[in-house]
């Protein structure tokens, strides 16, 4: 499903979306925004680069940072659970990952987490992705859109 199907399969539904995003820094927002009529669909986002905003906007758990840094699937999850909340939307996306040159926090470039909370869903999706910063931006913003379509239907 492309970010086309996406927001016509939410204003459809009558559903809405926010992103919590670090790595991407609001891309998926940016995608699913590029789209005419999104406004229907489309709550807002939230551009968590630093990790003490991950839990100050976001929500994501300050414990949970401290003990695994902020590329885990947990705060993946924590993120979409906190878009969804803060921004009032039907569905969240959360997505933390590392986009390279440089590991971080010991975590290989291309090592992406997407979560997903919506209606009956809290999931989270791994990545280990190849290629630059651009390349490993790109194919996580097409993975969350993804990952998001299939749970539309």
């Amino acid at each position: 499903m492309d970010v086309r199907d996406v927001v016509q399969a939410l204003i459809a539904r009558r559903q809405t979306v926010a992103t919590a995003e670090s790595l991407t820094a609001g891309l998926v927002c940016a995608a699913l925004t590029d789209i005419p009529g999104s406004s229907a669909a489309v709550r807002g986002g939230l551009v968590v680069y630093a990790t003490d905003l991950k839990a100050k906007l976001a929500g994501v758990d300050p414990a949970l940072l401290a003990r695994t840094g902020a590329v885990h699937p947990d705060v993946a999850t924590q993120l979409a659970e906190g878009a969804r909340a803060r921004c009032e939307a039907d569905w969240g996306l959360g997505l933390t990952g590392v986009a390279g040159p440089d590991p971080q926090d010991g975590v290989p470039p291309g090592t992406v987490f997407i979560g997903l909370a919506g209606p009956g869903v809290a999931t989270v999706r791994e990545l280990a992705l190849d290629g630059g910063r651009e390349a490993v931006r790109a194919a996580s913003v097409a993975a969350a859109l993804d990952l998001l379509g299939e749970h539309l239907g």
